[in-house]
């Protein structure tokens, strides 16, 4: 589904399956579903309407998150990793995925209105047209939540809106380093896996000043623990003691988390990147789950 949609609805419930928006329960074998029903007319009446009021109960996921993957600048080779991560973790905590890199197919009212998070995940470049980025305005507005992974923060420099949404901007990045994590807020969720300081192999982003006075930050990287000095196209010295990689915001009456990590297609099959990543989304698509310090 390279460049395209694809939906993958994966719930709890052994034997049940979606297509198209509806709900079905397949048989399995040995189970009863091929069975012939007893009882007479009237009976079997009655429990086809108990079951038709109790399987959309059972199958209705947490909420719908859409993960959108355009690229008009760099295109990272873990976006396919990255949407492999989205999809088990649909299947491991129950919420429906949509993915696809078509702006135009979802970018509007009746669309957004669908999700209740919507994932930029490794997105680069100007990824909207001027219609499109008023309905997301929109719908961030109405509630809705934002995820950003990694080159999230590389995208739509010359939208505003966007760059007080993203929190920080994209400067540059020196190689590929091992460095080491440290916790700001545990508080948040997702964020139960970290110990207080971590080894972590990332591309390590250096970032613009804040767009946003309203950012928590969550995960920030310690400079001495590796070489953040950039000589090329865009030079860089880091950003002293206080590097921040992950944070989180109320913006605009909505909500919006960010990740730096996710720039190595092996980061997607770490359990703890995993777990910050889900609770990012948790919290973006029911603004639950934040612990009061």
């Amino acid at each position: 589904m390279e460049g395209g949609a694809g939906r993958l609805h994966l719930h709890a419930g052994d034997g049940v399956r979606r297509a198209g928006g509806h709900q079905y329960r397949q048989g399995r074998r040995g189970d009863d579903s091929r069975r012939p029903a007893t009882g007479g007319p009237v009976k079997r009446l009655a429990v086809a309407a108990l079951a038709a009021c109790w399987i959309p109960a059972v199958l209705a996921a947490q909420f719908n998150v859409l993960v959108f993957t355009k690229t008009a600048g760099w295109h990272h080779e873990s976006v396919h990793a990255g949407v492999a991560a989205m999809q088990q973790l649909g299947k491991l905590h129950d919420f429906d995925v949509f993915w696809t890199a078509d702006a135009g197919r979802v970018f509007n009212d009746r669309e957004l209105a669908k999700y209740q998070a919507v994932v930029f995940m490794l997105t680069t470049g100007d990824v909207l047209d001027a219609d499109q980025q008023a309905a997301f305005e929109r719908y961030i507005r109405s509630g809705g939540g934002y995820v950003g992974v990694h080159s999230a923060a590389d995208t739509e420099y010359g939208w505003p809106w966007y760059r007080q949404l993203a929190g920080h901007m994209f400067h540059t990045h020196p190689p590929v380093q091992t460095a080491s994590l440290k916790v700001e807020d545990a508080g948040f969720p997702g964020m139960e896996r970290f110990a207080p300081r971590n080894l972590f192999t990332e591309e390590w982003y250096e970032f613009h000043p804040a767009e946003s006075s309203k950012l928590h930050y969550l995960l920030t990287v310690d400079e001495s623990s590796y070489q953040p000095a950039v000589v090329k196209d865009r030079p860089g010295r880091g950003m002293g003691s206080f590097h921040p990689v992950s944070w989180y915001q109320q913006h605009d009456g909505g909500r919006a988390f960010y990740t730096a990590l996710g720039h190595l297609p092996a980061t997607y099959e770490d359990a703890v990147f995993r777990h910050h990543l889900y609770g990012g989304i948790y919290w973006a698509a029911t603004g639950k789950g934040v612990k009061a310090k």
